[in-house]
C-alpha cells in the first residue's frame, strides 16, 4: 500500500471510529480479565480458609476457581477473536477497498495523456 493511501486511510473517519471501537472493546475485555485474575489472587491472599475448603475428597475450592480463571481467559479470547474476525475485519475491508478505489481513480486521472507518438507526456509540454 502506498503512503498516500495509508495516510488517507488513517484520516478516514470510519477508520478512526474502528480504532476507537476496537480499543474500547479490547480494554473492556482486558479489564474484565484483570478483575477475574486479581480477584482470584486476592481470594488466595485474604481468604485462604475459604479457598482451602475441601469438597469431593481432597479437592480444594481454589482448584475449580483457578480453572475458572483459565477458562475465562480462553472464553474472553474467543469473544475477541470472533468479533475481530467478523465485524472488525468487515469494517477494515470496507475502509481499505473504498480508499483503494479512490486511489485507483486518482491514479487514472493523473496518469498522464498518451502523446501522438505513444509516449506518456504526463502533462508536460514537449
Amino acid at each position: 500500500m502506498d503512503p498516500q493511501t495509508a495516510n488517507r486511510i488513517s484520516e478516514d473517519p470510519r477508520f478512526i471510529e474502528l480504532q476507537k471501537t476496537r480499543d474500547r472493546f479490547a480494554w473492556t475485555l482486558a479489564i474484565i480479565m484483570l478483575v477475574i485474575y486479581y480477584g482470584f489472587i486476592f481470594m488466595v491472599a485474604f481468604l485462604p480458609d475459604v479457598m482451602g475448603m475441601t469438597f469431593a475428597g481432597a479437592v480444594t475450592l481454589g482448584f475449580p476457581i483457578g480453572l475458572g480463571v483459565i477458562l475465562s481467559a480462553i472464553i474472553l479470547t474467543g469473544i475477541y477473536v470472533q468479533r475481530a474476525n467478523g465485524e472488525f475485519d468487515r469494517m477494515t475491508a470496507d475502509i481499505v477497498a473504498s480508499n483503494e478505489r479512490h486511489s485507483a481513480g486518482a491514479a487514472r486521472t493523473t496518469s498522464g495523456v498518451v502523446a501522438g507518438d505513444g509516449r506518456r507526456s504526463m502533462g508536460v509540454a514537449r
